[in-house]
């Protein structure tokens, strides 16, 4: 099996919960050695996140993918000694910490710059540095609501909606890992120093909903919540089947908006200039969505899927985690993998998004037990003997 694009490089995690450790994964699962470093007894809050089996957090089984684990206490002078002692032989820092608390530490971006010049430092925050909130606690769901996603999302009528998941930590985590990307091309490529990339929770998600901000700019329009109906394409929405099941369609261009009409036995639309100009058809997007709702509604989900898969229309069925788990296609596409787990003998998780043709990326193992590897990384990789460490266990260093 390939070692990975990214073999060689190492990666020493600091961060906590969602958007960090979602980086380290990534470039864990193409190839990077990841030694996440946490806090001794209590380790990192995704452990026990969510959905648990037996105390254990689920999520925490899939986001520690492939990672050693230590245990080290960044509050002691003992701790942070041992941490540049890491990254000495390291090539990325991925933090997730407020600033002020990097700073107590001796690892904020200036410090480790000065000590370790060749280190890439991502450190994602719920600001961003450079502002008056910067050094402010934050959580995704304060980025979900401060970049426009809650106000855009839910019905017309109803409150601001969040998402019920880690929407701004995952969008961050991977506007972060390109980065990190971008910034190691720089130094080996360029033959430059390591650098800085700062990634608040809220801007990636802001840039995703862009186009609030450029309609109020040009337009002066204050962009409102219209539940599943989106403005450039009608009809799009979910609708209800004769099974009460759930069916999606899209269609933003003219030509796929006459295949639905047609599908739903309206040719008429189709042939219809009123209904096929994108302005125009939107003007109607009430009607138009009417009409495709009623047809649905007396069809089985299996009947309509057929029907518009037959007219090459764009639908697809509503899916929860059994028939996501069963769709034919990712099956195919080896989209979830059943690894072995010490814990629950077998976990089913979700395989690397990207695929790479030469190098793919890989699930060694899953998340680890806390401090499973402080022997290995500190015995093996940093050279201390075992009286060191255990004197090291002895004070609660690590």
């Amino acid at each position: 099996m390939t070692q990975g694009p990214l073999h060689g490089l190492r990666v020493v995690e600091i961060a906590t919960l969602a958007a960090g450790p979602t980086v380290a994964t990534t470039l864990g699962e193409f190839g990077a050695e990841v030694v996440k470093v946490e806090q001794p007894g209590s380790g990192d809050p995704m452990r026990t996140w969510g959905d648990r089996r037996d105390g254990i957090g689920l999520l925490w089984k899939s986001i520690g993918r492939n990672k050693r684990c230590t245990t080290l206490d960044l509050r002691t002078p003992a701790g942070q000694d041992l941490l540049h002692r890491l990254l000495e032989v390291s090539d990325v820092l991925v933090a997730g910490n407020r600033p002020s608390a990097l700073a107590r530490w001796g690892l904020d971006y200036e410090s480790v710059h000065a000590a370790h010049p060749h280190i890439v430092m991502a450190h994602i925050t719920g600001y961003g540095a450079g502002g008056p909130k910067s050094d402010r606690p934050g959580y995704g769901t304060l980025a979900e609501a401060m970049s426009g996603f809650a106000h855009q999302t839910g019905q017309a009528d109803g409150p601001p909606t969040l998402p019920p998941f880690m929407l701004a930590d995952g969008v961050a985590g991977i506007a972060a890992t390109y980065a990190v990307m971008m910034a190691l091309y720089h130094r080996d490529v360029h033959g430059a120093q390591g650098q800085l990339v700062d990634v608040s929770l809220v801007e990636p998600l802001t840039r995703l909903l862009e186009s609030a901000t450029l309609a109020y700019d040009q337009l002066g329009v204050v962009k409102g919540r219209s539940g599943n109906m989106l403005p450039a394409s009608a009809p799009r929405n979910t609708y209800r089947t004769a099974d009460g099941r759930w069916l999606a369609v899209s269609s933003a261009s003219p030509s796929i908006a006459a295949r639905v009409f047609r599908a739903v036995g309206r040719a008429d639309m189709a042939e219809n200039p009123a209904y096929m100009d994108p302005v125009r058809r939107q003007e109607r997007a009430a009607e138009v969505d009417e009409a495709v709702a009623e047809w649905v509604g007396r069809h089985t989900l299996d009947e309509a899927l057929t029907t518009f898969e037959a007219a090459e229309a764009t639908a697809a069925a509503v899916y929860d985690a059994p028939a996501l788990l069963a769709d034919e296609h990712l099956r195919a596409r080896g989209t979830f993998l059943q690894v072995p787990d010490p814990d629950f003998e077998q976990v089913t998780v979700q395989a690397p998004v990207a695929r790479l043709s030469e190098t793919p990326g890989r699930v060694g193992h899953l998340g680890r037990g806390l401090g499973a590897d402080n022997d290995a990384v500190y015995g093996g990789l940093l050279g201390l003997s075992p009286d060191k460490l255990d004197e090291l266990r002895a004070e609660g260093t690590i």
